[in-house]
């Protein structure tokens, strides 16, 4: 238990939130992003050999893997309120955004503040790769051991980071519809063989979400639909532009490793050798945002792209604080942070061996 009240933070000062430099920040990512893939369209287009042609795109797709993840995490400030001054203005920034990853903000914003309330509580969040406790990992057969290791594995980040931004939010609609249609006809079909006609109309059909992040409901709905066509649509005008093959190629590579990365953060910044790790009885939120949120020591260049998200227990103690104030909040409360864990990037591959948790001892472990 940390000897330490949320009161005892310095906090107040930094809520405050400036729409200039909220909007300052999308203008200074969005305005890249689109002059790289101009940039990219005229080296595609130009007669360069194939060998040059892939020696340029290189550091564009770092550059461009780079500007997506700030757009992602400038999307999960908007998800907090606590980009702009007004709500309305971030929901419309983060729905904008959220096209840009073709991922729905609304329902992701819903999900990872669930994530918020509970940081810390193994017993209710499990962390973004469903950590089993030990207990239902010795419940397991040896091949479901292997494959719990080998899906949790770092070098997973990659094709779940494709999962996650490429597929994921479409698949969710495509399943969505499907249930939606098949309880249409069920239902339909039960009704007129049982003669009720009278409630031919009234078909009691819901949506049955096939994650816990999409179509929770109808407004989560709605914005998935939105998101869809908006992103196939662009989808469709950049393989008119650059060609089917290279923009699906190239597009899935940069939303990749975009990807990747954010995942990557978000579980070293919870996942490490003696992080808070209590069950619902023992669980305290104070704690669980210091000493169950790691803080990064990396570039500040990084950092930029990652809209200063390593400041993360500052982050948990108060989410409504804007990035840009972040780093400030940090610098004032440091003495109180004496408990935290600060990780640098060499320290990051070590974090993937910590995907158990001992319900009994309460502690992230490695699998033996």
């Amino acid at each position: 238990m940390l000897a330490v009240k949320r009161s005892d933070f310095l906090i107040r000062p930094f809520l405050k939130r400036n729409n200039f430099r909220a909007l300052y920040q999308i203008i200074s990512t969005i305005i890249p992003i689109i002059s790289i893939w101009l940039i990219v369209y005229q080296i595609v287009n130009h007669s360069f050999s194939i060998l040059i042609k892939g020696f340029l795109l290189i550091p564009i797709i770092c550059l461009l893997t780079l500007f997506s993840s700030r757009t992602f995490s400038l999307m999960h400030d908007c998800g907090h309120n606590s980009l702009f001054t007004k709500r309305k203005l971030n929901r419309f920034f983060g729905f904008l955004l959220g096209l840009v990853n073709g991922i729905p903000q609304k329902s992701w914003s819903i999900d990872h503040a669930f994530h918020h309330r509970n940081n810390g509580n193994w017993e209710v969040y499990k962390g973004p790769i469903d950590v089993l406790s030990l207990e239902d990992y010795n419940s397991l057969s040896k091949r479901e051991q292997i494959f719990y290791k080998v899906t949790r594995n770092w070098i997973m980040l990659f094709p779940g980071g494709f999962y996650y931004l490429v597929l994921k939010p479409r698949l969710g609609l495509i399943i969505i519809i499907f249930n939606f249609t098949k309880d249409i006809f069920k239902e339909t079909f039960i009704k007129i063989k049982n003669r009720e006609f009278s409630g031919f109309l009234a078909i009691n059909s819901r949506v049955k979400p096939p994650f816990s992040d999409y179509g929770d409901n109808f407004s989560e709905l709605f914005e998935l639909i939105i998101n869809n066509l908006v992103v196939i649509i662009g989808w469709i005008f950049m393989c008119k532009w650059f060609g089917l093959v290279f923009f699906l190629s190239f597009y899935s590579l940069v939303s990749t490793l975009s990807a990747a990365i954010l995942i990557c953060v978000f579980f070293v910044q919870h996942n490490y050798k003696n992080a808070y790790a209590k069950d619902t009885k023992n669980w305290n939120i104070v704690d669980g945002a210091i000493l169950g949120s790691s803080n990064l020591n990396i570039p500040d260049w990084l950092n930029w792209f990652l809209a200063d998200i390593s400041f993360h227990s500052i982050h948990h103690l108060c989410e409504s604080i804007p990035n840009y104030n972040l780093k400030a909040c940090h610098k004032a409360n440091i003495h109180l942070l004496h408990q935290s864990k600060f990780l640098k990037l060499s320290d990051f591959p070590n974090c993937f061996k910590y995907i158990i948790w001992d319900n009994k001892n309460e502690e992230l472990i490695r699998i033996s």
